[in-house]
């Protein structure tokens, strides 16, 4: 394993989530969850740092799981990692949520689409990162 470019990968991947949580959560699905008030925490921004705190796994485990497979084939092996942890976690996690909780269909629909694509832009993003250098 490169140590250098596997923190150098988890700290954009960081980032990466960071941003598009914002994005996604703060600007495209704002006006959904304040339709929805009545189902989220009371106390739900002063528990933010637990997002962060998962966030920063996110970013390891994201990184450390690629690393283990890494077969050096370019960015369609990030899009193909992407897709399977996209799966892995948010269809799997969504829906399951959406079993549980009392959000609408169209929201956890929404939370499985964004979800993709964030994923599909993070394997992208390691694979990336982690490539060898070129001669």
């Amino acid at each position: 394993m490169n140590i250098k470019r596997f923190f150098i990968a988890v700290l954009a991947i960081l980032v990466a989530v960071v941003a598009t949580n914002i994005i996604i959560h703060s600007f495209i699905l704002m006006d959904t969850y304040v339709s929805l008030k009545q189902i989220w925490r009371p106390d739900m921004m002063n528990l933010m740092w637990i997002m962060y705190v998962t966030d920063l796994a996110l970013a390891f485990l994201f990184v450390y799981i690629f690393t283990k497979g890494y077969e050096n084939k370019g960015i369609l092996e990030g899009i193909r990692y992407g897709l399977l942890m996209g799966l892995l976690l948010d269809g799997l996690g969504t829906f399951g949520q959406y079993m549980v909780y009392p959000i609408p269909l169209s929201l956890a629909v929404q939370w499985f689409v964004y979800g993709m694509i964030r994923f599909v832009i993070l394997g992208i993003i390691v694979a990336l990162i982690y490539r060898p250098k070129t001669a």
